[in-house]
């Protein structure tokens, strides 16, 4: 079945056509490629899924409101480290600096490289939750059998009291999670 010639309004009705489809394929592939680190920008910004934010200065005022920082710890599956906090909980007042000691230990009789995650519950918090220094800000190598202690600096940004979502809060818990580094993972056997 022969098709009669298409005239040059279709034609350019079909480049057109094939151009959208293009551009927007592009663009779908440039936004999967831009979302993680979008959405760690939103996090750390918003607090959203209570992520904490790095601070670089301690606030100028310490309120009489106290809160308690509770401490928690857990490891990826498979990974050989042994952590924990070493202290449960501090209380503190808003606006002072806390200071706390998470130890990790190397069960393995090879050097483990791993990466602390963090975030803090209430979720609504995470904004409020600022470090000063963290063990987590970079991956940590601990040799075979090694014990460490390792500090954290933080202060909860005394800002918590004026947020209607943050009022009722009394306590926040800080959560660490050990994943094994990238570049530390074995390879899987040939």
């Amino acid at each position: 079945m022969n098709r009669p010639p298409l005239d040059s309004r279709a034609r350019r009705r079909m480049a057109l056509t094939a151009g959208a489809c293009v551009a927007a394929f592009l663009a779908m592939v440039g936004l999967a490629f831009a979302a993680p680190p979008l959405y760690r920008a939103f996090c750390q910004i918003t607090g959203y899924g209570g992520t904490t934010r790095t601070a670089t200065a301690a606030p100028d005022r310490i309120l009489e409101r106290r809160i308690e920082v509770r401490f928690d710890a857990n490891v990826a599956p498979g990974l050989p480290l042994e952590f924990a906090p070493a202290q449960l909980s501090e209380h503190l007042r808003i606006g002072e600096t806390g200071l706390a000691f998470y130890r990790v230990r190397n069960l393995s009789g090879a050097p483990v490289t791993a990466i602390a995650t963090f975030n803090v519950v209430p979720h609504s918090t995470g904004r409020y939750f600022q470090k000063l220094q963290c063990f987590c800000f970079r991956e940590q190598t601990i040799a075979p059998g090694a014990e460490i202690d390792m500090p954290v600096v933080y202060f909860v940004d005394p800002a918590l009291v004026d947020d209607p979502n943050t009022t009722d809060v009394q306590s926040i818990t800080l959560s660490y999670t050990f994943f094994r580094s990238i570049e530390d993972a074995p390879t899987p056997p040939s």
